[in-house]
């Protein structure tokens, strides 16, 4: 029996870094126990093995089910200043995630030779989350890598957005695929096909992750109404002025929150985000909501 990290999953094969020699990968498949107990080996997961069978997964800090991966420090988003246009629902819906599951966002522009980006990017500065710039002219990487050391990141973002470019640019080992933006459709191709951890000099690993193009909260986590407040920093400085304990922060009277976007003190796009999302939690069954299996 060893232990190790699972490091890339790819057609029913998890590839585990032993500890003893992390150099060397063991292809492995997973105990059918697994499925009968609706688990999942994920990237990410500390492993024991035994002849070439993952027989049991190491308790987990966080996990993401889409991409699917566990044991994350830092979700770095890429958001392109332009090309594609950034989509704060989509950003919002990450980042609200991310909260939820205790792993802090990182926000990247890219393709900030073309576009700064600064505006948009004063959005998330204000509400508390670092960001941080690279272009051809000024890539920035230096900042970037020194935020990643010894954590484990993942890269996440919608297609196009060069994701698999600045991580050439961080890590030039690792030759990535990358692809135009296409013309027609305004968007780019898939060029990463799975998630796979890297190692990176320094210490921590970093993972590229499949882009996307759209993004549906509940195929992440069923993050309850009630819970949904607090996936959004910004809110937490205003709540407890909130007239009603239970305030919604969407049309209340005497809500806070609602006060300080009204002063530019939280920006609009945001609360935006938030009435969205809060409609979808609305939908969410109940069984869902509480985390159990339909009947």
């Amino acid at each position: 029996m060893t232990q190790g990290l699972i490091m890339k999953a790819l057609s029913g094969f998890y590839y585990v870094a032993p500890e003893e020699n992390p150099g060397q990968l063991l292809a492995c498949r997973a105990r059918g126990v697994f499925r009968k107990r609706g688990m999942t080996p994920l990237v990410g997961d500390r492993v024991e093995v035994e002849e070439d069978t993952v027989t049991r997964i190491l308790p987990r800090k966080n996990e993401l089910l889409r991409p699917p991966a566990a044991n994350l420090d830092l979700a770095v988003m890429v958001v392109a200043a332009i090309q594609p246009a950034p989509s704060p629902l989509v950003l919002d819906k990450l980042i609200a995630v991310c909260e939820y599951k205790q792993i802090e966002p990182v926000l990247v522009m890219t393709k900030t030779d073309l576009s700064d980006g600064r505006e948009f990017a004063s959005i998330y500065e204000r509400a508390g989350f670092r960001v941080l710039f690279s272009g051809e002219e000024e890539p920035g990487t230096e900042e970037i890598l020194s935020v990643l050391r010894g954590k484990t990141s993942i890269f996440v973002g919608n297609s196009g957005v060069g994701k698999s470019t600045l991580m050439n640019r961080l890590f030039p080992g690792l030759s990535l695929p990358t692809m135009a933006i296409s013309d027609k459709l305004g968007r780019g191709r898939h060029t990463t096909r799975h998630v796979e951890l890297f190692p990176i000099p320094g210490g921590g690993y970093v993972a590229d992750t499949p882009g996307f193009s759209t993004v549906e909260l509940e195929k992440y986590v069923p993050i309850r109404k009630e819970e949904l407040a607090h996936c959004f920093r910004e809110f937490s400085s205003f709540e407890e002025d909130c007239q009603f304990a239970d305030c919604a922060h969407l049309k209340e009277k005497g809500c806070a929150v609602l006060a300080a976007v009204e002063r530019g003190e939280i920006a609009e796009s945001r609360h935006q985000s938030y009435c969205a999302m809060y409609e979808d939690a609305r939908q969410i069954p109940d069984w869902q909501r509480e985390g159990g299996k339909k009947s």
